[in-house]
């Protein structure tokens, strides 16, 4: 049973392995209930820049699953004339069109335009101005309009993921596009880094780091890189996790002897102990309004899910089918949680319904740990192997929509899913 715990404060098998630092690599399989087909038509003057905009915007969209991807093999910007009669033809219910032009400056002026060829009207369009270092995150946004206007879901596409990688006897944090794209170095460190956390605004990420030879909680601000030490009690400091407004913090501390539950102040100030029992109480995570914390307990003999209020009192038990039920983590909506549950000897992740109580096993791999939801609560990204090493995988909540990232080499682990940016 304690070896379930140890998440909170020790390391998994992967800290055995090396990495070597490369992009993400994306495998998708699957396809949502039903497609939209949509004209992607080459964005003019694109070759100009050094990335191909309409490439990475056919990219989030097939990886989506969502949309059936139809290579117009032309070049068209956002003023040429569109004859919808064509492109209906050609079997396209929508059609996209833009253009890349490059400023005096150095930075480019990137334009769009989405239209419905089935009524031959304008959807959307915006035009932005990105430096060199930005044309990604330009497309990405492109890509969440589309998907917004046609599947009626902010997409969640120029977000960004955060996970942790070793190579040798180096451990990184690391922060990428959420294609596994531009990926930037948050921390290094010759000791495990585990259990990384977004705060809500997207500026700061919550990790427990060995770099004292024990786990104390840190929050780090992604661009000054300043480091705040959150929690460093005796015994193990882990499993941080934010409150939707950013103002606290959920940690597991073991500080009396039994680890328990516990909230703080996002500055490290006012700690105060939420359980109160000699099991082992861990995990723990916010509802999606902040008045409830899920977390793991052992109380009931076996791992199981709670939930009890912030200001204390009753502990609810959430899970009930199996045994073994681990990892909390509430879909922004509130309305459901992934977690991880191990059923004859497979490890898997299961989304279930807070209302009905129904739950539905969403993935196929068997080694699955750490869930999280994309802002959008429309995917769950987790940790899981693939080829004997570690790998993130990507899940649509209904089960349908799969995909993998992976590395060449190595192992990859401890995914969180960063909120959208304004």
């Amino acid at each position: 049973m304690k070896n379930l715990f140890l998440r909170s404060f020790a390391v998994f098998a992967f800290c055995l392995s090396g990495v070597a630092q490369a992009q993400l690599r994306v495998e998708t399989s699957g396809v949502g209930a039903t497609q939209i087909p949509i004209a992607i038509a080459g964005f003019a003057d694109e070759t100009m820049a050094p990335q191909q905009v309409t490439a990475i915007i056919k990219a989030d969209l097939a990886r989506s699953g969502y949309f059936k991807i139809i290579d117009t093999g032309n070049t068209m910007s956002e003023t040429t004339p569109v004859n919808f009669g064509e492109w209906k033809g050609q079997g396209a219910d929508a059609l996209v069109v833009g253009s890349v032009h490059r400023l005096a400056d150095g930075r480019f002026d990137v334009r769009y335009r989405l239209m419905d060829t089935v009524k031959a009207a304008n959807l959307s369009g915006f035009g932005q101005v990105a430096g060199q270092d930005r044309l990604r995150v330009a497309a990405h946004k492109i890509a969440d309009d589309i998907y917004e206007k046609l599947i009626g879901v902010r997409g969640a596409f120029a977000t960004r993921i955060a996970y942790v990688t070793k190579s040798g006897n180096e451990y990184r944090l690391e922060v990428a596009d959420s294609d596994g794209e531009g990926t930037q170095v948050a921390l290094r460190s010759n000791e495990p880094i585990i259990s990384p956390a977004w705060s809500p605004d997207g500026t700061k990420v919550a990790y427990v780091s060995f770099e004292a030879k024990k786990p104390v909680v840190y929050v780090q601000d992604l661009t000054s890189r300043q480091r705040t030490v959150i929690a460093n009690h005796r015994g193990s400091n882990s499993a941080p996790s934010w409150s939707p407004d950013g103002s606290r913090l959920a940690l597991a501390l073991s500080r009396s002897g039994y680890t328990q539950v516990y909230i703080v102040n996002a500055d490290g100030s006012g700690l105060r102990q939420l359980t109160n029992t000699t099991g082992i109480e861990t995990e723990p995570q916010f509802s999606a309004d902040g008045q409830f914390i899920y977390f793991t307990s052992d109380r009931s003999g076996g791992p199981q899910i709670y939930r009890m209020s912030v200001n204390g009192g009753d502990a609810q038990r959430v899970t009930f089918s199996g045994g073994y039920n681990i990892s909390p983590r509430v879909a922004p909506d509130g309305k459901s949680l992934a977690f991880i549950s191990r059923r004859e000897g497979r490890f898997q992740l299961y989304i279930l319904d807070l209302q009905s109580g129904q739950e539905l096993r969403v993935s196929d791999t068997t080694k699955d740990e750490s869930p999280s939801f994309s802002p959008n609560g429309k995917y769950v990204m987790y940790a899981t192997e693939a080829g004997r090493r570690g790998a993130l995988a990507v899940v649509s909540v209904d089960g349908r929509v799969k995909h993998r990232l992976t590395t060449q080499t190595g192992d990859i682990r401890e995914p969180t899913w960063g909120p959208f940016m304004k």
